[in-house]
């Protein structure tokens, strides 16, 4: 018996600092499953450099090289991040729940003096490990020719404010940096001319592209940032954490009530027939991180110790395989995420 061709979908990582190592879990297991197959990719902030990282893998190896250079480029994150860890620089041996005081104390300081101080100030060199940690990994030269997968990658343009998507033909070091400058820590970043932010505050991530440049209809959203809490914020830092978690769903939110829309266009018949085929109906998939994340607050989103991003990554592979459990089968034939009940 012939062997089904793969299923094929688009992939759209949202950013979250460290917690984009749940996403690299979730890529790992997508990119084990040979029963799927991925067209186009969409990026910001840490789900960019994830996006790259699996697009320039697959480029040069398949699905296993895209694995292979996600382990190779998470690795380098951690390495990196022991310079600048507070926990790393304590002299004592410390607990998880010390190493979790410590950090959060430490985003404390950080946080009161980014207020106080802008990285023109601070950081006059504009030092930023990632730059070397993506060069490490991933051949860019390369990846603009790659013609397996696409890139989508966001970042804001700060002078117009609005989103800038750049394309497999675009991809470099400066526009992953660029899609990643938070500004109270970066300088902004200047792509030919234009200088940019980090991409999560207008596309996080973008879905239009996949409209317009894929054939596929299936956009499988990987989440970071939790949509839904349970309880109401009460100290300061648990409502700035769930003001960042707000604003960073607000432009994918946008998008998803927008594909929302146009599936009530055709499922109530507004559209007149011959029209019909002129809108793309988007099938949405959501692999979401809200119970593999919710022990965690914004500081984690700056933790790059090992221990804890393999942690996170088993957590993603862990949503991954109950989802493909749950919603394999309704890949290429609906949606597993009811927009309508969402937004109802």
């Amino acid at each position: 018996m012939a062997k089904a061709k793969p299923k094929k979908i688009n992939l759209a990582f949202q950013g979250g600092g460290a917690h984009g190592a749940v996403t690299w879990g979730v890529a790992d297991r997508l990119l084990e499953d040979d029963r799927l197959g991925v067209e186009a990719i969409s990026g910001s902030s840490a789900g960019a450099v994830n996006a790259a990282a699996v697009a320039y893998g697959i480029h040069k190896g398949g699905c296993e090289g895209a694995r292979e250079t996600l382990d190779r480029l998470w690795k380098r994150i951690s390495e990196a991040g022991a310079l600048y860890s507070p926990v790393r620089a304590n002299p004592f041996p410390l607990n998880d729940g010390a190493a979790d005081f410590v950090n959060a104390f430490s985003y404390s300081m950080f946080d009161i003096m980014t207020r106080a101080l802008s990285p023109y100030q601070f950081n006059p060199f504009d030092i930023n490990p990632l730059r070397d940690i993506l060069n490490d990994a991933i051949d860019f030269e390369s990846l603009r020719d790659c013609k397996t997968t696409k890139v989508f990658i966001s970042a804001t343009n700060v002078r117009s404010g609005k989103v800038h998507v750049f394309n497999t033909k675009d991809m470099s070091t400066d526009v992953v940096c660029a899609s990643t400058c938070l500004p109270f820590l970066f300088k902004a970043v200047e792509v030919k001319g234009e200088h940019y932010w980090d991409g999560g505050y207008m596309g996080n991530p973008v879905l239009f592209p996949f409209f317009y440049e894929a054939k596929t209809s299936d956009i499988v959203i990987v989440h970071v940032n939790p949509i839904e809490r349970d309880e109401v914020p009460t100290t300061a830092a648990e409502i700035m954490n769930r003001i960042n978690e707000i604003s960073f769903n607000s432009s994918l939110l946008r998008e998803l009530r927008a594909i929302s829309f146009v599936h009530k266009l055709l499922d109530d018949g507004w559209i007149k027939e011959e029209h019909r085929d002129r809108l793309h109906n988007i099938r949405v998939h959501s692999i979401r991180s809200d119970e593999a994340l919710k022990d965690y607050d914004v500081s984690s989103k700056f933790r790059t110790d090992w221990r804890f991003l393999a942690e996170l990554k088993e957590r993603g592979r862990a949503v991954a395989d109950k989802w493909l459990e749950e919603n394999f089968d309704k890949i290429g034939e609906r949606s597993s995420v009811n927009l309508r009940e969402m937004f109802e």
